[in-house]
């Protein structure tokens, strides 16, 4: 199943409307591991914001976090600096990143628990299964690639949940928490989408009949 929340085209054409900004950083010969570690430092600044309250700002650097991280693999790509050192101090980053940001969400909700209906505690309690289904949509997939497959499927990759909290920031406290129990659900989801991918890609060979005999005798 590659059924994705944010389709392909519309990732692939905001990628392109980066290039101008990517030709120029390529141009003055900028290392992209500097916009990864920039990348952390709004996440941080992001996480910041969100355990203060400020949740539209939380918001807005998550988003801007979240395009330093295009633009790192970008200028890689186009400057030919691809490197396996940079790839996994990327997707290392990433984790922390979002992890981090999600531990800020998290102390915002809990600073803020109703004793009597303890909402914090349990919305707390959905940002820790989105931090815990994050990380397992990328090990799955670390894992899957280790073992020869291509496994980039999943309804709730990274991009889309930067995109459904950022939004649900922006727009109110409860939108979030409406973001959050997606996120917490979805990604969850999507670590099984690609354990289940590679499962069939895997046995896919055996389930191919041999064409039926049609001659007779």
């Amino acid at each position: 199943m590659k059924v994705e929340l944010i389709p392909p085209s519309v990732k692939d054409g905001f990628k392109r409307l980066l290039q101008p900004i990517v030709r120029i950083l390529v141009r003055y010969k900028l290392n992209p591991n500097h916009f990864t570690t920039f990348s952390l430092a709004i996440s941080i600044t992001s996480a910041i914001a969100f355990g203060r309250g400020s949740l539209r700002w939380g918001g807005i650097l998550l988003l801007l976090g979240g395009l330093f991280d295009m633009i790192d693999g970008a200028v890689a790509r186009t400057s030919n600096r691809v490197t396996r050192f940079g790839a996994l101090y990327d997707s290392t980053l990433d984790r922390y990143a979002e992890i981090i940001v999600f531990f800020g969400i998290g102390f915002y909700f809990v600073s803020n628990n109703d004793p009597i209906t303890k909402t914090g505690l349990w919305i707390s309690m959905a940002v820790f299964i989105g931090i815990a289904g994050s990380v397992m949509v990328s090990y799955v997939r670390a894992r899957a690639e280790g073992l020869g497959f291509d496994c980039k499927v999943g309804i709730m990759q990274r991009p889309e949940r930067i995109v459904l909290v950022s939004l649900g920031a922006l727009i109110s406290e409860i939108a979030l928490v409406i973001a959050m129990i997606i996120v917490a659900a979805f990604s969850n989801f999507t670590a099984l989408q690609r354990i289940y991918y590679v499962w069939r890609a895997e046995n896919e060979h055996k389930w191919k009949k041999l064409p039926a005999n049609v001659d007779h005798e």
